[in-house]
């Protein structure tokens, strides 16, 4: 099973000896290591770059359990760089196995693995790139470090785009498929539902969450356990930490305070498992902070958390989208339009509305909304009321579940079918 990954692929392309440390980031399992070890391996061969040339080393491997320690790590790269006039590939897979215990339980810069890696920056015949799974170590913190010399590419689980062609099912089957397991790239080799909710239920506590449990020391691995059900079971819908902490305590299931839910988020932020996403007031044009909405990077890992129930699809359509948005490059945030409107005794009073997603990316911004179906006039009003209510010039559209062409409607807002819109993306500029 050979699926091309090619937005990521041209993204590292586009970098290749920029003279920056590539960051591949991103949850486990999503096929960093293939981009990295397979995809751009063979396109550096296919360049002309001699297999000698390319220095690979899978940290997580036990066989280089040695190499965990940087020094040993910097010395066996430099020893296997022989030739100074001509160009190397170091590749480090898993790079957060290179960063001590010490610092990992006291979360510490690792000094020590930035140091080799900025030594690599400085031999101008070098290229260097690390994958990790952890954003704590792999993102703010190593950009710091470096000062603007580490440049990220963010990889995510399959697009849908890239899961159709594999499933070989029809585009509705394997919506359904991908919905509920989501596109973890391993997924697909398993041909029984069964064997796709047993892997994923192995994978969501034996990696991600012992991962997390390890990583940040805590004793509690049953309290984390339920943030994540809380968050599962309200992806896409508006909380914070405070209303957490004060669902466990009114529901009896024991008293988690706000500072440490906010704690778990930010740890599950950090592993990749979720995502948490600002509003902004589009007429204010600033952020509000709290509450927020988190989606989940895999549906398949939301739904296996819940023992795939609760799958509503309008809400899981909406993760999607969410996802597919990131995944072409796009920032996203939820928007709020304040409007006034007259209540039911004729004075007037100020209104808040929700647009699902604001999505900008250098000059181009585009306005989103998820709506699984619109059967009449009245639906319609509902779902555009706050789109019209933009009085910009940039693209307004309403995503329906339904297989639609695409078409305007009078408010010149463009509405299209979920499908189309997840396979092609050019169809947002119609």
């Amino acid at each position: 099973m050979l699926i091309q990954r090619k937005a990521f692929l041209d993204r590292l392309i586009e970098r290749r000896e920029n003279g920056e440390v590539k960051i591949v980031s991103g949850i486990r399992r999503c096929g960093k290591t293939f981009l990295l070890f397979e995809l751009y391996r063979d396109y550096l061969r296919k360049e002309g770059v001699p297999d000698d040339h390319v220095i690979e080393v899978a940290l997580d491997v036990e066989a280089n359990d040695a190499l965990r320690d940087p020094l040993a790590l910097d010395a066996y790269v430099r020893s296997r760089i022989t030739d100074s006039r001509s160009m190397y590939y170091v590749l480090l897979d898993e790079v957060q196995f290179a960063i001590s215990d010490e610092e990992r339980r006291s979360r510490d810069i690792p000094m020590r693995l930035y140091g080799v890696l900025n030594g690599f920056l400085r031999m101008r015949n070098v290229d260097v790139y690390i994958t990790g799974s952890n954003s704590k170590f792999l993102s703010s913190d190593i950009r710091t470090e470096f000062r603007g010399r580490g440049d990220e590419v963010r990889v995510h689980p399959l697009s849908f785009s890239e899961y159709l062609p594999v499933h070989g099912g029809d585009r509705e089957d394997a919506w359904l498929d991908y919905v509920t397991y989501g596109g973890l790239p391993r997924i697909l080799t398993y041909t029984s539902d069964e064997g796709k909710a047993k892997y994923l239920n192995r994978l969501l506590d034996r990696v991600y969450l012992d991962d997390i449990v390890e990583r940040n020391n805590l004793a509690n691995e049953e309290a984390i356990g339920s943030v994540l059900d809380v968050l599962a079971s309200g992806a896409g819908s508006l909380t914070n930490p405070a209303t957490i902490a004060r669902t466990f305590a009114s529901s009896g299931r024991g008293s988690i305070d706000e500072k440490t839910v906010r704690s778990y988020i930010n740890y599950m932020k950090d592993a990749f498992l979720i995502s948490e996403v600002s509003r902004y007031d589009v007429k204010g044009r600033k952020y509000i902070g709290s509450p927020y909405k988190y989606y989940f990077e895999d549906l398949g890992l939301r739904n296996a958390r819940l023992n795939f129930r609760q799958q509503e699809e309008n809400h899981l359509m909406e993760n999607a989208i969410y996802n597919e948005l990131v995944g072409r490059g796009f920032s996203v945030d939820v928007g709020v339009v304040h409007h006034e409107e007259r209540n039911q005794y004729g004075k007037r009073e100020v209104k808040s509305l929700e647009i699902d997603f604001i999505c900008n990316q250098a000059s181009r911004r585009y306005y989103i909304q998820s709506a699984f179906a619109i059967p009449n006039r009245e639906k319609m009003e509902q779902e555009q009321k706050s789109l019209v209510r933009v009085r910009d010039s940039f693209k307004k559209i309403i995503v329906v579940k339904d297989r639609i062409k695409p078409w305007h409607n009078d408010e010149g807002i463009l509405v299209v079918g979920l499908i189309d819109f997840l396979l092609d993306p050019s169809i947002i500029d119609r």
